[in-house]
Protein backbone atom coordinates (compact mmCIF):
# COMPACT_ATOMS: atom_id res chain seq x y z
CA UNK A 1 0.00 0.00 0.00
CA UNK A 2 1.45 3.36 -1.05
CA UNK A 3 1.64 6.51 1.06
CA UNK A 4 -1.63 8.32 0.47
CA UNK A 5 -4.52 9.60 2.54
CA UNK A 6 -6.43 6.34 2.12
CA UNK A 7 -4.75 2.93 2.20
CA UNK A 8 -6.75 -0.06 1.06
CA UNK A 9 -6.39 -3.78 0.51
CA UNK A 10 -8.52 -6.89 0.22
CA UNK A 11 -8.34 -9.82 2.65
CA UNK A 12 -10.39 -12.67 1.15
CA UNK A 13 -13.88 -11.15 0.88
CA UNK A 14 -13.20 -8.18 3.19
CA UNK A 15 -12.14 -4.76 1.91
CA UNK A 16 -9.93 -2.94 4.42
CA UNK A 17 -9.65 0.86 4.20
CA UNK A 18 -7.40 2.88 6.50
CA UNK A 19 -7.52 6.66 6.87
CA UNK A 20 -3.89 7.72 6.65
CA UNK A 21 -3.27 11.35 7.65
CA UNK A 22 -1.52 10.85 11.00
CA UNK A 23 0.12 14.30 11.12
CA UNK A 24 -3.32 15.95 11.34
CA UNK A 25 -5.02 13.18 13.36
CA UNK A 26 -6.78 11.91 10.24
CA UNK A 27 -8.64 15.16 9.64
CA UNK A 28 -11.34 14.65 7.01
CA UNK A 29 -10.58 17.00 4.13
CA UNK A 30 -12.94 17.32 1.18
CA UNK A 31 -10.59 15.44 -1.19
CA UNK A 32 -10.23 12.63 1.34
CA UNK A 33 -14.00 12.35 1.81
CA UNK A 34 -14.60 12.37 -1.94
CA UNK A 35 -12.03 9.62 -2.45
CA UNK A 36 -13.47 7.63 0.46
CA UNK A 37 -16.98 7.79 -0.98
CA UNK A 38 -15.68 6.67 -4.37
CA UNK A 39 -13.69 3.81 -2.87
CA UNK A 40 -16.63 2.64 -0.77
CA UNK A 41 -18.85 2.67 -3.86
CA UNK A 42 -16.29 0.60 -5.77
CA UNK A 43 -16.18 -2.05 -3.07
CA UNK A 44 -19.95 -1.93 -2.71
CA UNK A 45 -20.27 -2.83 -6.39
CA UNK A 46 -17.66 -5.61 -6.21
CA UNK A 47 -19.40 -8.99 -5.89
CA UNK A 48 -16.28 -10.54 -4.37
CA UNK A 49 -16.53 -8.26 -1.31
CA UNK A 50 -19.00 -9.04 1.49
CA UNK A 51 -17.89 -6.61 4.22
CA UNK A 52 -15.93 -3.36 4.42
CA UNK A 53 -13.63 -2.62 7.38
CA UNK A 54 -12.88 1.08 7.91
CA UNK A 55 -10.09 2.08 10.27
CA UNK A 56 -7.98 4.97 11.46
CA UNK A 57 -4.77 4.52 13.41
CA UNK A 58 -4.08 3.92 17.10
CA UNK A 59 -4.01 7.64 17.96
CA UNK A 60 -7.01 8.76 15.94
CA UNK A 61 -9.92 7.35 14.01
CA UNK A 62 -10.56 10.90 12.75
CA UNK A 63 -10.36 14.02 14.89
CA UNK A 64 -12.83 16.05 12.84
CA UNK A 65 -13.09 17.90 9.58
CA UNK A 66 -10.18 19.81 8.08
CA UNK A 67 -10.94 23.26 9.51
CA UNK A 68 -8.66 24.90 6.95
CA UNK A 69 -11.19 23.87 4.30
CA UNK A 70 -13.89 25.97 5.92
CA UNK A 71 -12.29 28.72 8.01
CA UNK A 72 -12.78 31.57 5.51
CA UNK A 73 -15.89 30.30 3.72
CA UNK A 74 -19.17 32.21 3.64
CA UNK A 75 -22.62 30.71 4.10
CA UNK A 76 -23.28 30.96 0.36
CA UNK A 77 -19.98 29.29 -0.46
CA UNK A 78 -20.67 26.43 1.92
CA UNK A 79 -24.06 25.89 0.29
CA UNK A 80 -22.52 25.90 -3.18
CA UNK A 81 -19.98 23.29 -2.16
CA UNK A 82 -22.76 20.82 -1.42
CA UNK A 83 -20.21 18.82 0.54
CA UNK A 84 -22.87 16.78 2.27
CA UNK A 85 -23.68 15.05 -1.02
CA UNK A 86 -20.55 12.99 -0.30
CA UNK A 87 -22.07 11.90 2.99
CA UNK A 88 -25.22 10.80 1.18
CA UNK A 89 -23.02 8.59 -1.01
CA UNK A 90 -21.58 6.96 2.10
CA UNK A 91 -25.02 6.55 3.64
CA UNK A 92 -26.12 4.72 0.48
CA UNK A 93 -23.51 1.93 0.80
CA UNK A 94 -25.45 -1.34 0.99
CA UNK A 95 -22.79 -3.67 2.36
CA UNK A 96 -22.00 -3.81 6.10
CA UNK A 97 -19.25 -1.46 7.26
CA UNK A 98 -17.31 -2.38 10.40
CA UNK A 99 -15.49 0.51 12.08
CA UNK A 100 -12.21 -0.07 13.95
CA UNK A 101 -11.96 2.97 16.24
CA UNK A 102 -9.03 3.98 18.43
CA UNK A 103 -8.16 7.38 19.87
CA UNK A 104 -10.09 10.47 18.79
CA UNK A 105 -13.44 10.17 17.00
CA UNK A 106 -14.57 13.78 17.06
CA UNK A 107 -16.78 16.06 14.98
CA UNK A 108 -16.85 14.79 11.42
CA UNK A 109 -14.93 11.75 12.61
CA UNK A 110 -17.72 10.83 15.00
CA UNK A 111 -20.25 11.47 12.24
CA UNK A 112 -18.34 9.20 9.85
CA UNK A 113 -18.21 6.52 12.53
CA UNK A 114 -21.99 6.73 12.93
CA UNK A 115 -22.37 5.97 9.22
CA UNK A 116 -20.81 2.56 9.96
CA UNK A 117 -22.82 -0.46 11.05
CA UNK A 118 -20.74 -2.23 13.70
CA UNK A 119 -18.37 -0.09 15.76
CA UNK A 120 -15.49 -1.77 17.60
CA UNK A 121 -13.84 0.76 19.91
CA UNK A 122 -10.56 0.68 21.78
CA UNK A 123 -10.79 1.36 25.49
CA UNK A 124 -8.77 4.56 24.86
CA UNK A 125 -11.23 5.96 22.29
CA UNK A 126 -12.86 9.36 22.82
CA UNK A 127 -16.05 10.52 21.13
CA UNK A 128 -17.67 13.90 20.73
CA UNK A 129 -19.22 16.64 18.61
CA UNK A 130 -17.16 19.68 19.68
CA UNK A 131 -18.22 21.92 16.79
CA UNK A 132 -19.77 24.32 19.31
CA UNK A 133 -16.22 25.35 20.25
CA UNK A 134 -15.77 26.66 16.68
CA UNK A 135 -18.97 28.68 16.66
CA UNK A 136 -20.85 26.15 14.52
CA UNK A 137 -22.87 22.96 14.94
CA UNK A 138 -22.47 19.47 13.47
CA UNK A 139 -23.67 19.28 9.88
CA UNK A 140 -23.25 15.64 8.79
CA UNK A 141 -25.67 14.06 11.24
CA UNK A 142 -24.01 14.88 14.54
CA UNK A 143 -27.15 16.33 16.10
CA UNK A 144 -29.42 13.67 14.59
CA UNK A 145 -27.68 10.27 14.55
CA UNK A 146 -25.94 11.08 17.82
CA UNK A 147 -29.27 11.88 19.49
CA UNK A 148 -30.85 8.71 18.15
CA UNK A 149 -27.92 6.71 19.52
CA UNK A 150 -27.49 8.20 22.99
CA UNK A 151 -30.78 10.01 23.69
CA UNK A 152 -31.67 13.68 24.06
CA UNK A 153 -30.16 14.30 27.49
CA UNK A 154 -26.69 13.01 26.65
CA UNK A 155 -26.75 14.52 23.16
CA UNK A 156 -27.57 17.96 24.56
CA UNK A 157 -24.79 17.60 27.12
CA UNK A 158 -22.19 16.60 24.54
CA UNK A 159 -23.26 18.90 21.68
CA UNK A 160 -23.79 22.03 23.81
CA UNK A 161 -20.77 21.65 26.09
CA UNK A 162 -18.34 20.12 23.62
CA UNK A 163 -17.29 17.47 26.12
CA UNK A 164 -15.98 14.06 25.09
CA UNK A 165 -17.40 10.65 25.95
CA UNK A 166 -15.07 7.88 27.06
CA UNK A 167 -15.28 4.47 25.42
CA UNK A 168 -17.01 3.13 28.52
CA UNK A 169 -19.62 5.90 28.37
CA UNK A 170 -20.09 5.44 24.63
CA UNK A 171 -20.81 1.74 25.15
CA UNK A 172 -23.24 2.38 27.99
CA UNK A 173 -25.15 4.91 25.87
CA UNK A 174 -25.29 2.65 22.80
CA UNK A 175 -23.01 4.73 20.59
CA UNK A 176 -20.60 1.83 19.92
CA UNK A 177 -21.04 -1.92 19.60
CA UNK A 178 -18.11 -3.23 21.66
CA UNK A 179 -15.17 -1.89 23.65
CA UNK A 180 -11.97 -3.93 23.64
CA UNK A 181 -8.47 -3.60 25.16
CA UNK A 182 -6.34 -1.04 23.34
CA UNK A 183 -3.88 -3.73 22.26
CA UNK A 184 -6.56 -5.54 20.26
CA UNK A 185 -8.78 -2.83 18.75
CA UNK A 186 -7.94 -3.57 15.11
CA UNK A 187 -7.63 -7.35 15.45
CA UNK A 188 -11.04 -7.54 17.14
CA UNK A 189 -12.65 -5.43 14.41
CA UNK A 190 -11.08 -7.63 11.74
CA UNK A 191 -12.31 -10.73 13.57
CA UNK A 192 -15.84 -9.32 13.63
CA UNK A 193 -15.62 -8.44 9.94
CA UNK A 194 -14.49 -11.98 9.14
CA UNK A 195 -17.39 -13.42 11.11
CA UNK A 196 -19.92 -11.21 9.33
CA UNK A 197 -18.36 -11.98 5.96
CA UNK A 198 -19.24 -15.68 6.31
CA UNK A 199 -22.96 -14.86 6.11
CA UNK A 200 -25.05 -14.69 2.96
CA UNK A 201 -24.28 -11.46 1.07
CA UNK A 202 -27.90 -10.85 0.03
CA UNK A 203 -29.17 -11.40 3.56
CA UNK A 204 -26.47 -9.09 4.93
CA UNK A 205 -27.60 -6.25 2.69
CA UNK A 206 -31.24 -6.87 3.55
CA UNK A 207 -30.50 -6.99 7.28
CA UNK A 208 -28.54 -3.73 7.16
CA UNK A 209 -31.29 -2.00 5.22
CA UNK A 210 -33.97 -3.23 7.60
CA UNK A 211 -32.14 -2.12 10.76
CA UNK A 212 -31.51 1.32 9.24
CA UNK A 213 -35.21 1.56 8.42
CA UNK A 214 -35.90 1.31 12.13
CA UNK A 215 -34.18 4.66 12.63
CA UNK A 216 -35.88 6.50 9.80
CA UNK A 217 -39.39 5.06 9.41
CA UNK A 218 -42.50 4.83 11.57
CA UNK A 219 -42.82 1.37 13.12
CA UNK A 220 -45.70 0.22 10.91
CA UNK A 221 -43.84 1.19 7.72
CA UNK A 222 -40.56 -0.35 8.91
CA UNK A 223 -42.33 -3.61 9.80
CA UNK A 224 -43.89 -3.71 6.34
CA UNK A 225 -40.48 -3.19 4.73
CA UNK A 226 -38.96 -5.88 6.97
CA UNK A 227 -41.57 -8.42 5.89
CA UNK A 228 -41.05 -7.58 2.22
CA UNK A 229 -37.29 -8.13 2.57
CA UNK A 230 -37.92 -11.37 4.49
CA UNK A 231 -40.18 -12.73 1.75
CA UNK A 232 -37.81 -11.68 -1.04
CA UNK A 233 -34.99 -13.73 0.46
CA UNK A 234 -36.99 -16.91 -0.22
CA UNK A 235 -36.30 -16.39 -3.92
CA UNK A 236 -32.54 -16.71 -3.36
CA UNK A 237 -30.24 -19.71 -3.61
CA UNK A 238 -28.62 -18.59 -0.36
CA UNK A 239 -31.87 -19.14 1.54
CA UNK A 240 -32.16 -22.68 0.18
CA UNK A 241 -28.51 -23.39 0.93
CA UNK A 242 -28.69 -21.91 4.43
CA UNK A 243 -31.71 -23.94 5.45
CA UNK A 244 -30.43 -27.14 3.84
CA UNK A 245 -27.08 -26.72 5.59
CA UNK A 246 -28.86 -26.24 8.91
CA UNK A 247 -30.89 -29.44 8.39
CA UNK A 248 -27.78 -31.34 7.32
CA UNK A 249 -25.72 -29.99 10.25
CA UNK A 250 -23.00 -28.48 8.06
CA UNK A 251 -21.68 -25.02 7.30
CA UNK A 252 -23.51 -23.26 4.46
CA UNK A 253 -21.77 -22.32 1.24
CA UNK A 254 -23.35 -18.97 0.38
CA UNK A 255 -22.84 -17.73 -3.18
CA UNK A 256 -24.67 -14.40 -3.11
CA UNK A 257 -27.33 -15.61 -5.53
Amino acid sequence: MSEQHLLHEVDCNIAIIRINKPKVLNALSLPLMADLATLLEQYDADDSINVILLSGNERAWAAGADIGDMATASSDEMRRRNQFAIWEQIKAIKKPIVAAVSGFALGGGCELMMHCDIIIASENALFGQPEINLGIIPGAGGTQRFTRAVGKATAMDVVLSGRFLSAKEALSYGLVSRVVPKEHWFEEALSVAKQVATKGPIALRAAKASVLNAQEMPLSKALSEERALFYDLFDTNDQTEGMNAFSEKRKPNFTGT
